[in-house]
């Protein structure tokens, strides 16, 4: 839905002035079934509002709400809420809760409708340990240098905390990303670089950093810190030997952690943890679209796979090691409305063995069917 007042003036210019503005609702929704060995059920579903209010030529705001439908209660969620300022053709000034340029996961690809499967990689979403979005100020821009295209992300944020244990002794020394008030004076900073080095700018190699303190002021763990980096890359091509477009995408995610020992209570005794506090993922992606075909149904049709892993710290009480393997198939009903069907295996190695003992193992196979929209 577009609503727009009589913003422009003879010459084609935006009016700042009150009552000449303009406003854009977009967003997507969608519903998922699932169906594994433990349960079978039609599982979350979501409406997602986006809203776009331009009052001039340099200013505009944009946000997004999440309505959730999951364990059958409804969850509201801000996901970001920003204003952003043109300083120039190419260079914008942001303030406000921002989705975090770290990789291009989240800041491009987490909407259903994008997301080429129902669900995110190893690591990610809002109980994962990579950022997401944050309280802060960003400065986005791109240019060229010498014919090659880049762009580029300076931002400083709340950002993160560790885990102290004193609500949840087993995540003692994990990292949480919430975007709420800051729990110290220190200020995550980053950003991100992304670089086209062909030509035709069909593909991109990025690389992103954010460094921060992580412990509640005046508390033991306040100097704690944490230097998380990532590449990733975009590769998207048609190709005539396969009759179609190849959309090949990955992050590669590292977290170090100021090395500390946990002191945490556990059924009324006191527990001591060192470890060396590093963790990664990975994941690799690929899509196929068979757009050459003469098959209406046929172009239609999509091939995904994801690969993702998650590592965290070896003798942590929440340590893993995790695969996910996830196939899927798509049906583009248009360009921004699909079904997609996929089936996911996961299996997770996890939890603080003691001498002698065997890590805990789990498979877990899902098969999703989700449909959803962009609007």
């Amino acid at each position: 839905m577009l609503v727009e007042s009589n913003a422009q003036n003879q010459s084609g210019i935006l009016d700042p002035k009150p009552g000449n503005s303009r406003f854009l609702l977009r967003g997507y929704s969608d519903a998922t079934f699932m169906s594994n060995d433990e349960e079978t059920t039609f599982g979350n579903a979501r409406f997602v509002p986006l809203f776009l209010y331009k009052q001039s030529d340099k200013l505009f705001f944009e946000g997004e709400l999440e309505f959730e439908v999951e364990d059958g209660e409804v969850e509201v969620a801000l996901e970001y809420a920003n204003v952003n300022y043109s300083i120039a053709p190419n260079l914008n000034l942001r303030a406000g809760k921002i989705l975090i340029p770290f990789g291009i996961f989240f800041d491009r690809l987490h909407p259903s409708w994008i997301n080429r499967l129902p669900t995110v990689p190893l690591g990610y979403g809002h109980d994962g340990i990579l950022p997401t979005s944050d309280l802060g100020v960003e400065i986005r821009g791109a240019s060229y240098l010498r014919g090659m295209r880049f762009n580029y992300s300076l931002y400083v944020m709340n950002g993160p905390r560790i885990e102290d244990g004193e609500d949840e002794a087993e995540e003692v020394g994990m990292i949480v990303h919430e975007g709420n008030e800051d729990n110290n004076n220190n200020k995550a900073i980053g950003g991100r670089l992304g670089v086209f080095p062909l030509r035709d700018q069909s593909l991109e190699i990025g690389f992103s950093a954010q460094s921060a303190k992580l412990g509640n002021r005046d508390s033991e763990l306040e100097e704690v810190g944490a230097l998380l980096y990532a590449f990733d890359w975009t590769y998207v091509r048609k190709v005539s030997f396969l009759g179609g477009v190849i959309d090949l995408k990955g992050q590669v995610n590292f977290i170090n952690i100021d090395d500390q020992t946990y002191t945490v209570e556990e059924d009324s005794v006191m527990e001591s943890y060192t470890f060396d506090n590093k963790s990664n993922s990975t994941f690799f992606q690929l899509g196929y679209r068979p757009t050459f075909g003469s098959s209406q149904f046929i172009k239609n049709l999509e091939l995904v796979g994801r690969y993702s892993t998650l590592n965290t710290p070896e003798e942590a009480p929440w340590e893993s090691e995790s695969t996910q393997l996830a196939l899927g198939l798509n049906y583009w009903i248009d360009w921004r409305t699909a079904v997609k069907f996929a089936y996911q295996m996961d299996s997770i190695t996890g939890g603080h063995a003691e001498d002698g003992e065997e890590p805990e193992s789990l498979d877990v196979n899902t098969f999703y069917i989700q449909w959803t929209i962009g609007f």
